[in-house]
């Protein structure tokens, strides 16, 4: 599993040290000069680059025809097309018209499954599939985890739920072994062990350990048990702190040691 973490602006620079590829958000390249400039030294590097279409951070996907002049300009290795929160019909909708939509070679498109219900996420995988999206996300904050796994934390049960989703979605065949699966955030970190055996999920972003650092949490041996409340949005032009500085170096470590993912 390749892991990306998040970081503010000041940060940007020390995170190709624990990084295996970097995470582009669209509203933050078009915000920020120094951001796009550190993805275009990163391109010209022969970094690995999966860009985001922004709906987490901006409650929906960003401008279209914005977004398709980033990926002509940078020609990232992946995009992870529009989607709409907890809408199977429009995200399903959104899949087949991108699917029509030619990007630069080389750059793969990612469709995230959508919805309310484990139906509609197997709806949602199958008609991906059909349509030729050779790498499919989960996000981790759907409500729908909660429904499934009824925890009193309700940080826990999310985790516990996408674990519950792509296991059921493996043992009915669904998930097949050559699929490619991208994984969006996480509410808990400690998530990303029960998927060290899965050749399946390839990659992993979340800004976790970031956004502990910034409320000085430590991580502890197993994880955490709350997840952080602080945003990368609310953090992103903050001064560079040797004391974050080392509450990251810390948690992102602890992140693949939790975890068990070897640095590639």
């Amino acid at each position: 599993m390749k892991v990306s973490h998040e970081v503010p602006l000041a940060y940007l620079d020390d995170s190709l040290v624990y990084n295996d590829y970097d995470y582009l958000l669209p509203h933050l390249y078009d915000k920020h000069e120094k951001y796009k400039e550190f993805f275009l030294k990163s391109k010209e590097a022969g970094r690995y680059i999966i860009m985001d279409n922004s709906l987490h951070e901006l409650g929906k996907a960003y401008d279209t025809t914005r977004m398709l002049e980033i990926i002509n300009e940078l020609k990232p290795n992946e995009f992870i097309i529009p989607d709409v929160w907890e809408n199977h019909t429009l995200s399903m909708r959104n899949a087949k018209e991108w699917s029509q939509i030619n990007l630069p070679e080389g750059v793969t498109k990612v469709a995230v499954v959508q919805g309310k219900s484990l139906g509609d996420i197997i709806e949602c995988y199958h008609v991906y599939k059909m349509l030729g999206y050779e790498k499919i996300a989960f996000s981790y904050g759907a409500s729908y985890y909660n429904d499934l796994i009824n925890h009193p934390n309700k940080d826990q049960g999310k985790a516990l739920g996408r674990i519950y989703v792509i296991m059921k979605l493996i043992e009915d065949g669904i998930i097949q072994s050559s699929d490619r699966i991208h994984l969006l955030g996480c509410a808990l970190p400690q998530e990303f062990q029960f998927y060290k055996n899965l050749p399946q999920i390839e990659t992993i972003d979340t800004s976790n350990p970031i956004m502990a650092a910034f409320e000085k949490q430590y991580y502890n041996h197993f994880g955490l048990e709350v997840k952080p409340k602080v945003k990368i949005d609310d953090v992103f032009e903050a001064n560079f702190d040797d004391e974050i500085q080392d509450f990251i170096l810390y948690n992102t470590t602890e992140f693949k040691l939790i975890n068990n993912i070897i640095e590639i």
